[in-house]
């Protein structure tokens, strides 16, 4: 307000951006996209140069043809929606989790051995040590059914609940994660309640007995594969250093096949000796035929000889440009195209997501380890330095709150003027600790990429609803599911 008490207008937190022609802004405070119209961007052109009281901008507004009484009710639909802004525009205050808020994912390390050496893994980052003496490295029956009951216990009224089993090598225990489902499966059963199973896996220990008992019980599977043989053999090897290639495509071929119930994807982990975007994605995705594709630098120290640089993470990018806008001509079709990249942040947009924090972990996902330890998620399972609990005792409420309020977007002051903060909210929190040695700094040397990456999506995304929004239904099902 100004000494006379008139209210003084400035432009509200936003970007821009254009797609098929049309101009756009992403509303920063509320996740949302809105259409730019002409009377709209007259609007932001009277206050681009500072702010305006409401007689100056109704003035402005009416200078460049816009009629009065539609000048009112402009201002004050665009006040409403954040577009524009004043020293009384409401200021969210800081979210404030509750102690209990409910679990919905559960992800069991079923052991944390693996019959692979790939030597990228979280596993042997500086967070972990060799497995303590005492702890197990295969999780039993009986903390396995204590992990389901903490699950369900730990739930609150959710309607349906999750279950990704991991490792190591998760068909390393695969007798227990039969036992796991048909326990899980009869308590929620016996509550009314929905519950949904995946895993992931090296596919070296696929037969057909197991496919068939993932499809019988619509597990969904993902594949830890980085592509065609030389990339994949590169770092995916045997201890003995044998590449694993080709023991795990017959049995990828026979999975996609034989699994009927669930499409089958895969996840591909990106080095300075893979990077290869575009090639990787046409062979697993077209030769192979899994049903999406995505991928993920290596998260590790700059210092690794298999860190992606710059140049790397700059030709990941261009290639990511290039399969984005293949997907969107897909998308226009009306078809799948399969680059989860795009799919699972677009279903980010469609759903307005504005986080707290980078992702559920501590907060609606644990993970639990072989022994019964709770950790924020399965990347920090076994790191002791970051247990919240056991499954005996329960979550460690003191630790929980630690890392889920150095977690939040609110701590992250380096992250409250990014307009992708919605979206981002500061970067994955086991990469900011092997980076920073804090699970709640922001990963800053990923800044720039995420902005550009995000930018795209938003462009999709646009054209997508301009053009074919009936394609973006798909992800009003998929969280009408959770």
């Amino acid at each position: 307000m100004t000494a006379t008490g008139t209210r003084l207008y400035r432009l509200g937190e936003f970007h821009r951006f254009e797609a098929q022609g049309a101009r756009f802004l992403y509303l920063v405070p509320a996740g949302a996209i809105f259409a730019v119209d002409e009377a709209v961007a007259k609007l932001i052109d009277c206050l681009s140069s500072g702010e305006a009281s409401h007689e100056q901008l109704i003035e402005d507004l009416i200078a460049r043809g816009v009629a009065g009484l539609e000048a009112e009710d402009l201002i004050a639909e665009m006040f409403h929606s954040g577009v524009i802004a004043s020293d009384e525009s409401r200021r969210d205050e800081p979210q404030v989790l509750p102690d209990d808020f409910p679990v919905q994912t559960l992800v069991m390390n079923l052991t944390n051995q693996c019959n692979l050496s790939c030597q990228y893994c979280y596993e042997f980052g500086a967070d972990k040590l060799a497995t303590p003496e005492g702890k197990p490295k295969f999780m039993d029956l009986e903390t396995a059914k204590a992990s389901v009951d903490f699950l369900f216990s730990q739930s609150g009224d959710r309607r349906a609940v999750h279950i990704t089993f991991f490792g190591g090598e998760t068909l390393m225990n695969f007798p227990l994660l039969k036992e796991v489902v048909a326990y899980a499966g009869g308590r929620a059963a016996g509550e009314g309640r929905n519950i949904d199973f995946s895993l992931t896996t090296n596919a070296t220990l696929l037969t057909p007995a197991i496919i068939e008992f993932l499809s019988a019980n619509r597990v969904g599977v993902t594949v830890s594969m980085d592509g065609p043989k030389e990339m994949h053999d590169h770092l995916r090897v045997f201890s003995n250093g044998r590449g694993s290639y080709d023991i795990i495509a017959p049995k990828v071929r026979a999975l996609i096949q034989n699994h009927r119930t669930r499409p089958i994807t895969a996840r591909v982990t990106l080095t300075a000796g893979v990077s290869d975007v575009i090639r990787i994605f046409r062979h697993l995705k077209n030769d192979l035929g899994f049903h999406e594709v995505g991928f993920a630098p290596v998260t590790t120290s700059p210092n690794q000889l298999y860190a992606i640089g710059q140049q790397g993470m700059n030709s990941v990018l261009e290639q990511f440009h290039t399969l984005a806008q293949e997907y969107l001509e897909y998308a226009l079709r009306g078809e799948s195209h399969g680059f989860s990249n795009v799919s699972d942040t677009l279903a980010e947009l469609y759903q307005g997501v504005n986080k707290s924090h980078p992702c559920g972990a501590g907060l609606g996902l644990l993970g639990v380890g072989p022994s019964g330890d709770i950790a924020p998620c399965h990347r920090f399972v076994d790191s002791d330095a970051h247990s919240m609990g056991h499954i005996s005792t329960g979550i460690d409420r003191k630790k929980q709150a630690d890392f889920l309020s150095r977690g939040h977007i609110d701590s992250k002051y380096d992250c409250h003027t990014c307009w992708a903060r919605p979206l981002c909210a500061g970067g994955c929190h086991h990469e900011a600790y092997v980076r920073y040695g804090d699970t709640g700094h922001p990963n800053l040397h990923y800044c720039d990429w995420i902005r550009d990456w995000t930018n795209t999506c938003l462009e999709v995304y646009a054209a997508i609803a301009a053009r074919n929004p009936e394609f973006l239904q798909q992800f009003a099902e998929r969280k009408a599911l959770q």
